[in-house]
């Protein structure tokens, strides 16, 4: 059984689209967040731990460095790449920094595009003009927002620090410029249940997206919501239940809509709970399980 079969899938796409398999190659540019650095707050979201899922050691070496490294990995698998900035806050930076950053990033003949992952709040219309202006030169361009919910009860729950019309705004204006929008849902966070998470999908879709990443809600060492979780105030999906709602989801998502992710992963000697988000390929399985039993992407519409 293959996923692509029932998702849309990035993969499938960028296949589709450049007739060879594409990578994505993730890269630290040593970025902060406003929600950590004290403009918008301390401690950042009650979820994060940056370090559960990516090297923070990463952002001492130069972007061509990384680049090269991260290819070496993957150079059996691609040897076309798209440059992904992953980790915190990846465009809250000076204009200049930012441009110097994504231009060594694209030096490399190889790399095709550009993926920058950052807040719906931190996204101003000089850096919406500098990541349109690689469309101009033939890269692809997503800008990957993590708005996680749609309903901001939840996201002043979890102390996001931006509400939905913040997303929806960025959201808009990217599109308009010919940036490819990929949202970011986090499923199982605090007294959020199946209704939450296709209320949030309804909302999204309506201001328009081009792509998803699904992610489970898991507790990492050091997150605000660690304490919680020991204390018997919180709790996680087990498989079964991430992979009928996440299964749900991609039934009543758009055709069109490509996912980047389905699910997630965090580094064992990070992970707390739950356990299962230590592997990939068991939750992908059951998902494509449900799919193939009850109808592929866009089924349910």
């Amino acid at each position: 059984m293959q996923l692509t079969e029932y998702i849309n899938t990035l993969g499938k796409d960028l296949k589709k689209r450049y007739g060879e398999r594409v990578h994505k190659l993730t890269l630290n540019g040593d970025f902060t967040c406003p929600n950590r650095d004290g403009v918008l707050g301390r401690g950042g979201c009650t979820f994060c731990n940056v370090s559960a899922f990516s090297d923070e050691s990463q952002a001492q070496q130069s972007i061509a460095v990384q680049l090269a490294s991260r290819a070496s990995e993957v150079s059996h698998k691609a040897n076309k790449y798209l440059a992904y900035f992953q980790a915190y806050t990846s465009t809250y930076a000076e204009i200049e920094q930012l441009a110097s950053l994504y231009e060594q990033a694209t030096f490399n003949q190889n790399i095709v595009g550009l993926c920058v992952g950052t807040r719906p709040d931190c996204v101003s219309d000089d850096v919406l003009n500098l990541l349109s202006s690689y469309l101009f030169r033939g890269y692809e361009v997503w800008l990957e927002l993590g708005l996680q919910s749609a309903n901001d009860k939840t996201l002043k729950r979890i102390n996001r620090g931006h509400g939905f019309a913040e997303y929806q705004s960025t959201c808009q204006k990217a599109r308009a410029r010919g940036i490819k929008v990929c949202t970011h849902l986090i499923l199982g966070l605090p007294k959020e249940s199946d209704t939450d998470y296709q209320q949030t999908l309804r909302q999204v879709v309506e201001v328009g997206v081009d792509g998803l990443k699904l992610h489970p809600l898991h507790i990492v060492r050091g997150a605000i919501m660690e304490k919680s979780w020991r204390a018997g105030r919180l709790t996680t999906l087990s498989l079964e239940q991430y992979s009928q709602s996440a299964s749900s989801l991609i039934r009543h998502t758009p055709a069109d809509v490509i996912f980047h992710r389905i699910s997630a992963t965090a580094k064992i000697e990070q992970l707390v709970s739950p356990l299962w988000c230590e592997k990939r390929w068991p939750v992908q399985n059951r998902i494509g399980k449900l799919l193939q039993e009850l109808g592929g992407q866009g089924s349910a519409l």
